[in-house]
């Protein structure tokens, strides 16, 4: 984890890389839980005997699941001492560029693209990219708005 005592820290290290999170594996009950806590129980996702019956292969992850899994994976990669709230403002692209399958791992991959100063706030751009553990492609890509208050 990358540790940073004020915005101003962190807002300097726009344009490089902030780090790789661990890696995360995405089983079933992981996927259940979300199908259950967003109603979307497409049998794509819960039906691993249906998937592969039809598709001849493994349930995937949600790709909305993958995408909530950021701000899990940005805590584990940075923190600013100074920081009292930080607040997920938005995203400027969002892509489902892989399917994650049921057993594989991810993690996220952290670049600080921009960064604006403000009066105790900083708002970060941030290129977020999950990937998957052998896989060529990654499972998403996105452009994700933060906003710090101190």
């Amino acid at each position: 984890m990358r540790e940073f005592g004020t915005l101003a820290e962190l807002a300097a290290e726009h344009g490089t890389e902030i780090g790789v999170s661990d890696w995360l594996k995405i089983d079933q009950d992981r996927i259940d839980m979300f199908a259950d806590a967003t109603g979307d129980h497409q049998w794509i996702h819960v039906d691993p005997e249906r998937t592969r019956a039809e598709l001849n292969m493994n349930t995937i992850a949600h790709g909305y699941l993958t995408l909530s899994l950021i701000p899990s994976f940005l805590g584990e990669l940075l923190t600013v001492k100074s920081v009292k709230r930080a607040l997920n403002y938005g995203s400027n692209k969002v892509r489902f560029t892989n399917m994650v399958p049921v057993g594989s791992r991810v993690r996220a991959r952290l670049f600080l693209e921009k960064a604006v100063l403000g009066d105790g706030t900083l708002r970060t751009i941030s290129n977020v990219t999950i990937e998957i553990e052998g896989a060529d492609k990654p499972a998403l890509v996105a452009q994700t708005i933060t906003l710090f208050e101190e």
